[in-house]
């Protein structure tokens, strides 16, 4: 059975930092594109960063350039989110999400997308 597993949420204050890790199991995700995502209460979902398989190019949304930075260990089948002075508008629940397919499905239609963690939560207090 495939599974992604976020760990690492929490509460921070603004300025702090957290890494978020991404654990997938069930199958080898080396090839996959994986990354993140994010959703606020009463807003809809966002795209936050990904990076491929391979040569692991990243993406990242305007909002968090500079602040975050994503990387795989694809020994540990693991990725990982590290988020650098957090504001409270960083304040959401993270997911994990993996895919195969063409990278637009990434920006445009990320209900396609064929592996989702369950979320875990980010808070950032000013």
């Amino acid at each position: 059975q495939v599974q992604l597993v976020e760990s690492g949420g929490g509460l921070v204050q603004a300025g702090g930092s957290l890494r978020l890790s991404c654990a997938a199991s069930g199958r080898s995700f080396s090839s996959y594109t994986m990354g993140w995502f994010r959703q606020a209460p009463g807003k809809e979902r966002e795209f936050v960063i990904r990076i491929t398989g391979g040569a692991g190019s990243t993406r990242y949304a305007d909002s968090v350039k500079g602040r975050f930075t994503i990387s795989r260990d694809n020994a540990k089948n693991t990725v990982y989110l590290q988020m650098n002075n957090l504001k409270p508008e960083d304040t959401a629940v993270y997911y994990c999400a993996a895919d195969s397919g063409p990278l637009g499905r990434w920006y445009s239609y990320p209900s396609e997308l064929e592996y989702w963690g369950q979320g875990t939560q980010v808070t950032v207090s000013s």
